[in-house]
Order: C-alpha cells, then structure tokens, then sequence
C-alpha cells in the first residue's frame, strides 16, 4: 500500500514543531543494523521520505559514534526549511569497547554535545534535542536547565527527553516546555502506558515511538537473530531475539499475521497501525518513527498511517505484550524501566 498523497501533519508538544504524523528513523542507515550496502538507495529513502510528507528526522550523536549525524547532514542541510532535525546526547561509548557505554546529562557534557553535533551536522541550530537517557545522580532540574541555556541561546530550537518516568517527565516541564518524550512503544513493549503516556497527555506533550516495529521482529523479517543476521547486527544482543524467547515471540505474531492477511497488508503495517492508533486511543499526539534504508519500506510504512484498525482486530492484538519473553535490553538499566 503506498500512493504519493502525503501524509497528515501533526504538531508536537505545546508551541512545538509541525511534523508529519509518522517520522523517519535514521539510526540504521549507518549504525547497529549491519552493514548498508546501498548508501545511494539510503539516501535515496530520505529523499522519498520528505516527498511523502515526512518532516522528523531522527538520529543522535552515539549512533556510530557521530556517523550517522554526518551521514544524514547534506540532506538536512539541502532541505533545510522542510525538515524537523531532531538529535540526542547523553550515551557516551567508550571508543576502546563500543559495548561499554556511560551516561552524562551534566551541564558541561551537554554544552560540548551540542557543539559537537551542530558541527558534524552543519546546522545552526537543532530543531529537536532530546536527552537521550537519563543519569539520575545529575539533578533533572540541573540537566533540562542547561537545555534551557540553548534554547535561549538559539541553539536549540525545542527540547525532548528519552526514556524518562512519569514524574521525570512532570520534573522536567517544570523548567522548560517539553516537545516530546522518545521510548520505545509498539505491541511488544507497553510498559509506558501505566505512567508516561498519562503525564504527557496531561502537560500536552507528544510521544515518539521509537522501535514501533520491534526492530524489525514484527514485520517477520527475522525469527533468530543469532542464527539470521550478521556478527555485527546489535539485535543479536537483545534477549527477545535470541534462542528459545526468539521462537516463543515469534508465535505471538499469529494475530498479527492473520490481520495482515485479510487485510491484504503487512505485517510491519499491522504494528505500525496499532501505534499510529495509540494516538486516538489515548488521547495524544503521537510520531512513531520506524527506520529503514528502502524506498519500498519507507513507502509501505508510510502506507500504516492509512489503516484504522477495527475494535475487533485492536482486542485481537491486545494481549500479545503481556506474553513476551525476554527484555528489550540485556541491560535495562539504561532505560526508565526500573525506575517507574
């Protein structure tokens, strides 16, 4: 399903940006998915993405270690009056073991992140700058403050947080306007609808779904990670992709698929309809942003935002998070997880 209408805008958070209502993540165009063999076809799908009323774009600086900001960056700069660029900081890799990873959200951190970022993007200003996890020995107030100072200085144009709790959230719009939360939402992966999700429909900021389709796993591209991808693909250190939690979850996508097939759609638009409709059924804004490298995913993704799923086919997806195995993270201490 893909036509060249384009798609509704939406606007995030209150005095945020105007986006499109389904967003372009761009992390695996050079970062944690294997290799991309096609860099002309990548740039290609962004290129597509705006033709199709795509407007956020997502990356951050720990994606390949500011690769993949310089990767996006001449198309961001060439369409710069179109697109919505949003970033993050926060993750630090060590540049001796790339797995070995530290959270800064300290004022100095952040005012040499955005340097950094700017820098590598060619921009003057970023329109979306998110904190990408949090360090909770650094004071929200200090962490979102500091933001604050970029926003005032015509650096930054709007803030957002990524996998923050509830009352993070609440702390956070205390000091600053927040534009958006970024966590990880699809039909693997609720747990922010106990308390995110009610905070920001109540202080009016929008949700950004990142992973709206499981990284791939929902739209049946893969069962095993270990046995299917290549060494270097990040998936095959996430526990619900592996061994016997990869064949377990893989049966929960039988709803899914038997949806898809009476539809005469995907599995991927499946997954993505359900996010999209999280919108309406919460009472929110709501921008997953599903990556791919393919004009012909992207186009297929773009297709999900025209599919309402019925009340019957919502109750049939319903209990599939509830009965997956595995985390979404062999350490979920870098997540808000644990702290809710």
């Amino acid at each position: 399903m893909s036509s060249d209408s384009t798609i509704a805008s939406v606007t995030l958070g209150t005095g945020g940006p105007e986006v499109g209502v389904q967003g372009l993540g761009c992390m695996g165009m050079s970062f944690a998915y294997g290799p991309t063999t096609d860099e002309a076809e990548a740039r290609a799908t962004l290129e597509r993405a705006l033709e199709l009323g795509v407007t956020l774009f997502d990356t951050a600086d720990m994606y390949g270690m500011g690769e993949n900001e310089k990767f996006i960056a001449p198309f961001v700069r060439a369409h710069r009056e179109q697109v919505v660029l949003a970033t993050k900081f926060a993750i630090v890799p060590d540049p001796d073991d790339p797995t070995r990873r530290s959270i800064r959200n300290d004022r100095p951190y952040i005012r040499q992140a955005v340097e950094g970022s700017l820098r590598r993007l060619g921009v003057d200003e970023i329109d979306l700058y998110y904190m990408h996890r949090r360090n909770v020995d650094v004071p929200i107030e200090e962490s979102v403050g500091a933001m604050a100072e970029l926003v005032a200085e015509g650096k930054v144009k709007h803030l957002g947080l990524s996998e923050v709790t509830g009352g993070e959230l609440r702390e956070a719009q205390a000091v600053h306007p927040i534009a958006a939360v970024q966590s990880e939402w699809s039909l693997f992966s609720r747990d922010i609808e106990a308390n995110v999700v009610p905070t920001a429909r109540e202080l009016g900021v929008a949700l950004v779904p990142y992973s709206p389709l499981g990284r791939g796993f929902l739209t049946g591209a893969f069962v095993d990670a270990d046995k299917e991808l290549t060494s270097d693909d990040w998936r095959r250190t996430l526990p619900r992709f592996t061994g016997d939690n990869a064949e377990r979850n893989a049966a929960l996508l039988a709803p899914v698929r038997r949806i898809a097939e009476e539809r005469g759609i995907s599995l991927g638009q499946v997954a993505l309809a359900w996010a999209q409709q999280r919108a309406a059924v919460h009472g929110l804004t709501v921008v997953p942003i599903p990556g791919t490298r393919r004009r012909v995913r992207l186009e297929e993704n773009v297709g999900a935002t025209r599919v309402e799923l019925t009340a019957d086919e919502l109750a049939a997806l319903e209990p599939i998070a509830g009965q997956v195995a595995g985390g979404r993270y062999a350490d979920m201490a870098f997540t808000s997880a644990g702290r809710e």
